[in-house]
């Protein structure tokens, strides 16, 4: 099985990521993904062997509209989200605007902004098509995220590498998950 079959069936046997993959969806964004640690918890979890995974402490929905840029739009999105499920903590984020916040050139999508992200094994994300069927963007591969390694990416390979520093030792990934590879 290749690693996108394997991701959509961890993903699509997963009642409550399947859940929230369906309540997203109802917002009717363009380019709208359920990424980062939803996705990556769930393979490390797995590949960890454990039964369950638990949901990250934030859900990240991410989408993308130049026409809606404001920070406004996605707190409303948050708040439609919150009346949905108040269990858990949403994250909006509109990717057109991303990139003034990231010190980058324009994104043209939100596949795209994931290219910027600081780690391969975070720039993953889910979203079910018309059909309910999980459909996945990994711009830069699944390769790390089933190897069970954290690197790098772009920028944070060396102007940005103090950012991915304070993110490994704020995680604590290891202490979670200890047959990740960290690389510097």
């Amino acid at each position: 099985m290749n690693l996108v079959a394997r991701l959509q069936a961890l993903i699509t046997n997963d009642p409550r990521r399947l859940r929230i993959l369906q309540q997203v969806r109802g917002l009717d964004l363009p380019d709208c993904w359920v990424a980062a640690g939803f996705v990556r918890s769930a393979v490390w979890d797995h590949l960890h062997q454990r039964s369950d995974s638990p949901l990250p402490e934030d859900i990240d929905v991410i989408w993308f509209d130049r026409c809606q840029p404001s920070p406004t739009r996605d707190a409303e999105l948050e708040t439609i989200l919150r009346h949905r499920d108040e269990s858990l903590q949403w994250s909006v984020k509109n990717q057109a605007r991303m990139h003034l916040r990231n010190g980058d050139a324009h994104y043209t999508s939100a596949t795209e902004a994931m290219r910027y992200w600081p780690e391969t094994a975070t720039a993953v994300a889910v979203r079910l098509d018309v059909q309910g069927e999980v459909e996945v963007a990994a711009p830069l591969g699944l390769e790390d995220l089933f190897g069970l390694i954290v690197r790098p990416v772009g920028r944070f390979k060396d102007e940005k590498q103090p950012i991915y520093q304070e993110r490994l030792r704020s995680k604590n990934w290891l202490a979670t998950w200890p047959k990740l590879k960290v690389l510097p």
